[in-house]
C-alpha cells in the first residue's frame, strides 16, 4: 500500500515537475533571433519583416507546433514577388512569450490586432495562414472584412481536424490530459516530427527546431490549449461571412494530408462556393514547405495586386 501511495504521489507530481525543469522562454537568447520584438498588451512577441519596404504587406502565419521559421521559403518567395512580407510567433511558440490564458479565437486575434497597431497597417492586406494559423486568419478576416484584400489558406484548420491519438485524449480528459501532455507529449512531438521529416522529406532543421521548442516552459501547455480552444472551433461561420463579403479567398489543401479532415475542402466549396481551391494530390501537411513553387503560382505577384 505504502509502494502504491508513492508511485501514485510520484506520478501526481511528475506533472507540475516536468514543466518546471524545462528552460524558461528567457533563457532563449534575444540575439539568436531574427528580426525584431514588438512589446504587446500580452507580452512581447517577435516578428520579421523581408521584401521591400514599399511592397503591400502580406501577413504569413504559421500552425500550432513549429514557429514562423517553418515559412521561411515562403516569405521569401513573396518577398521576391514584391511582397512586404511580416511573419511572427504566435505567443507560446519560437521567440515570443508565454502568457497565460485559453489560448482561443479572442486570445490569437489580440495579438495580431495589437500587433498590426503597433507598427501601423491598416488595411489593403494579403493574409496567408497555414494549418491553425490559417483558422486564425479566417477570424480576422470575417472580422475585419474591410481591412483585407486576399485570403490565402494553406491546409488549414477551422472545418475539421484528425489529431493523434495522445492529442485526442489530452483535449478530452481534463487533468489527465494536462498530465499527459507535460510528461511524455515533448517526446511523442519530437517523433511525430522525425516521421514528417522522413515521410515527406522535409528538411531536418525543422524537426531539430521542433524538438528545441519542446523543451522550453510553456510550449507545451500552450499547444494544449490551442487544442482545446482555438482548434476545437467551427469556423463555418466565419466562412460564410467572408463569402457574403464578397472577399478572394484561396484554399489550397494536400491530398496526402494527415492532419485536416478530408471533408474539409468540400465543407468549404459548401460555405464558400466563390473560393477558389486547389488540391495537390502528392502533397502532405507540410505543403507550405514541400510545395512552395505550387503555392507562389497561385498568389498574384505584388506587381497586379
Amino acid at each position: 500500500m505504502i509502494w502504491g501511495l508513492l508511485t501514485a504521489v510520484l506520478l501526481v507530481a511528475a506533472w507540475p515537475l516536468a514543466e518546471a525543469l524545462r528552460r524558461p522562454i528567457a533563457a532563449r537568447d534575444g540575439s539568436e533571433a531574427p528580426g525584431e520584438f514588438c512589446s504587446l498588451p500580452e507580452g512581447r512577441t517577435h516578428l520579421v519583416w523581408d521584401g521591400p519596404a514599399d511592397g503591400p504587406v502580406a501577413v504569413l502565419l504559421h500552425g500550432l507546433t513549429i514557429g514562423s521559421h517553418m515559412l521561411d521559403r515562403l516569405a521569401g518567395g513573396l518577398a521576391a514577388r514584391g511582397y512586404r512580407v511580416l511573419r511572427y510567433d504566435l505567443y507560446g511558440r519560437g521567440f515570443s512569450d508565454r502568457p497565460r490564458g485559453a489560448q482561443d479565437r479572442a486570445f490569437f486575434l489580440s495579438q495580431l490586432e495589437a500587433l498590426l497597431e503597433a507598427r501601423g497597417l491598416g488595411g489593403d492586406l494579403t493574409l496567408v495562414g497555414y494549418s491553425m494559423g490559417g483558422a486564425i486568419l479566417t477570424a480576422f478576416a470575417a472580422a475585419h472584412p474591410g481591412r483585407v484584400r486576399r485570403l490565402v489558406l494553406l491546409a488549414p484548420a477551422g472545418l475539421g481536424q484528425t489529431p493523434p491519438r495522445l492529442a485526442d485524449l489530452a483535449v478530452r480528459l481534463p487533468g489527465i490530459g494536462d498530465w499527459l501532455m507535460a510528461v511524455i507529449g515533448g517526446v511523442v512531438l519530437r517523433r511525430m516530427a522525425r516521421a514528417a521529416d522522413r515521410a515527406y522529406g522535409l528538411p531536418g532543421t525543422l524537426s531539430a527546431a521542433q524538438s528545441a521548442e519542446t523543451r522550453f516552459r510553456g510550449f507545451l501547455p500552450a499547444v494544449l490549449s490551442s487544442l482545446r480552444h482555438m482548434l476545437a472551433e467551427d469556423l463555418s461561420g466565419a466562412h460564410r461571412a467572408l463569402a457574403e463579403a464578397t472577399m478572394p479567398v484561396q484554399a489550397i489543401w494536400g491530398g496526402q494530408d494527415e492532419v485536416i479532415a478530408p471533408g474539409a475542402r468540400a465543407r468549404l466549396a459548401a460555405l464558400n462556393p466563390g473560393a477558389r481551391q486547389l488540391l495537390l494530390p502528392e502533397a502532405g501537411h507540410g505543403l507550405p514547405v514541400t510545395h512552395v513553387a505550387a503555392i507562389l503560382d497561385e498568389i498574384p505577384a505584388a506587381c497586379t495586386h
